[in-house]
């Protein structure tokens, strides 16, 4: 039952998605799994806005199962411009830390634990593109114990890091990009 609202939560976001794509190429950006990771695989086809998207709990369970067992790895699972779903598999040693200027990002936590850390400012900072900065860690944040089964949100221009991992961490990753020259009201977009 878990599998099957997660999967419902994620086509009903990736559906939201569809009306932010066009804004997110138009600006450049960078598309999900990109932040230092290894190379992904080919995305999924996209979406058909018309019908949605189904994915299987074996389908899902493909996915999962095309991680890499040596390095960081992400696979897609959904595409939907502006926003990508995708699974994101993290071994321990260390991990880029990030912001994104434009864009939440929501995590669901499927296998593992280790300790997100948010807030606070990047360390070694680097610029990955326009709309994203990346750091080797972050000072003065605020460190998050994680587990199999959580939900952790991210707002943009909130540094992120997972600071530790405990033997393997995966996890959905959702980007949320925010309309260019929006704010959300709580209501609505404007």
């Amino acid at each position: 039952m878990r599998t099957l609202t997660v999967a419902g939560i994620l086509v009903l976001l990736s559906c939201f998605a569809l009306a932010q794509q066009s804004a997110a190429q138009a600006r450049g950006q960078q598309p999900a799994g990109g932040r230092g990771q290894q190379p992904q695989a080919p995305p999924p086809p996209p979406t058909d806005p018309t019908k949605g998207a189904v994915m299987s709990a074996a389908e899902f369970a493909a996915a999962i199962a095309k991680q890499p067992t040596d390095r960081n790895g992400n696979v897609r699972v959904f595409t939907l411009a502006p926003y990508n779903v995708g699974v994101e598999h993290r071994l321990t040693g260390p991990q880029m830390a990030a912001t994104h200027v434009n864009e939440a990002e929501l995590f669901y936590v499927i296998d593992g634990a280790g300790t997100i850390v948010t807030g606070g400012s990047l360390v070694n900072v680097t610029r990955t593109n326009a709309f994203n900065w990346a750091g080797t860690a972050i000072k003065d944040g605020t460190p998050h114990p994680i587990a199999k089964g959580d939900f952790i949100m991210v707002p943009e221009n909130v540094p992120h890091w997972f600071s530790e991992i405990k033997g393997s961490l995966t996890q959905i990753a959702l980007h949320l990009p925010r309309p260019a020259g929006q704010a959300w009201t709580g209501l609505a977009w404007r």
